[in-house]
C-alpha cells in the first residue's frame, strides 16, 4: 500500500522534472534567436573604430567574454592569441568582448597586446553572454561557432588547449 509521503514525494519529484523540462524548452527556443542577434551587433574598439560581428559571419569563430580584472581571463589571453595567429590562415576568427569600460581595457592591452579584435561590450556584455547560455554571468565565457553560424560549444571558465584542438576539429574537419 502506498502512503501519503510516498505519493507526495513522487508528486514533488514529477513537478521538479516538469519544471526543469519547461526551462530547457524555453532556453532552447531562445538560443537560435540569441545566436542570430549576435551577427547584428557592433562594438566600439579600444583603439577606435567599430567591430561589426557580421564581418566574421560564415567563418569559424571563438567569441570570448573577458575582463581585465578577471584572473582566469588574463591567464588564457596568450593562449587564445596563439590560437588566433596559428589558425587565422585556416579561416578561424577570434573576438574578445571586454566586459569593462575603455580605459581599463586599453591599459590592459598595452601590457598584454593581442592580435585578435577586441570589442568593448561594457557591463552589457554580461547580459549578452547570458542570452548566449552563460546563466551565471561569470567570466571568462566562450562561445564557439561553426562556419554555418551554429553554436558548437559554450564554456564557462578558462579554455584549455585540448578544447581548442577539439573545437578546431569540429569546425574545420580534416580530410
Amino acid at each position: 500500500m502506498i502512503n501519503r509521503r510516498t505519493l507526495l514525494g513522487a508528486g514533488v519529484g514529477l513537478a521538479a522534472i516538469g519544471a526543469g523540462a519547461g526551462v530547457a524548452v524555453y532556453r532552447a527556443r531562445r538560443a537560435p534567436e540569441a545566436t542570430a542577434s549576435v551577427w547584428k551587433m557592433s562594438f566600439e574598439q579600444p583603439a577606435g573604430g567599430t567591430l561589426t560581428m557580421s564581418s566574421v559571419q560564415g567563418q569559424p569563430l571563438l567569441l570570448n567574454f573577458w575582463a581585465p580584472w578577471c584572473a582566469p581571463c588574463i591567464r588564457e589571453m596568450p593562449m587564445l592569441d596563439r590560437f588566433y595567429r596559428d589558425q587565422q590562415a585556416r579561416g578561424w576568427r577570434v573576438i574578445g568582448l571586454a566586459v569593462d569600460s575603455g580605459e581599463p581595457v586599453r591599459e590592459f592591452l598595452q601590457r598584454l597586446p593581442v592580435h585578435f579584435p577586441i570589442g568593448l561590450a561594457g557591463l552589457g556584455g554580461v547580459e549578452i553572454s547570458r542570452r548566449l547560455g552563460n546563466e551565471s554571468g561569470g567570466l571568462p565565457f566562450t562561445v564557439v561557432y561553426g562556419p554555418d553560424g551554429t553554436v558548437l560549444s559554450r564554456k564557462l571558465g578558462a579554455v584549455a588547449p585540448d578544447e581548442l584542438e577539439l573545437w578546431d576539429r569540429q569546425a574545420i574537419p580534416r580530410a
